[in-house]
């Protein structure tokens, strides 16, 4: 494997991850919104991740028979919208409560938003430490021809 390869594995981890902490951030500051341009309150989204090969050869090529070679990335295949139901809470007073006086709150549960985003830091934290490493080799490389 060229050193190439290791910056592109661990570039495409940061930037899904990056795009993780997004979507995540993202639901947390809708935590409480009842009113979306869609209609209705705001559904929590989620990232879903796809390995892909960063040279010639799927995944399931390289596990098959073991081609060299297969260097495998990641890059988020979709956001996907949370169909959960809302969380129903009695407010008669609140200007988006329905006839029985309950208002509808967004499907996100900012516990586990935050563990979410914990998850993602430390899945960048591996990454970046990844690329410092890869870095240090192409470094110490370098020194070996002085």
């Amino acid at each position: 494997m060229d050193l190439s390869q290791s910056f592109a594995i661990s570039a495409s981890g940061l930037d899904a991850e990056k795009t993780r902490l997004h979507i995540i951030s993202n639901n947390l500051a809708n935590v409480e919104s009842t009113r979306t341009t869609e209609g209705g309150p705001y559904r929590r989204r989620d990232v879903i991740f796809r390995a892909t090969p960063t040279t010639r050869g799927s995944f399931e090529e390289a596990l098959v028979s073991n081609i060299k070679n297969t260097y495998l990335g990641v890059q988020v295949e979709k956001i996907v919208v949370d169909e959960r139901p809302f969380k129903l809470v009695f407010q008669p007073q609140h200007p988006d409560a329905n006839a029985d006086g309950y208002v509808e709150y967004p499907n996100v549960n900012a516990l586990e938003e935050m563990v979410n985003m914990m998850s993602a830091l430390r899945s960048y934290e591996a990454n970046v430490t990844a690329l410092n490493a890869t870095k240090n080799m192409a470094l110490k490389t370098l020194e070996i021809g002085r």
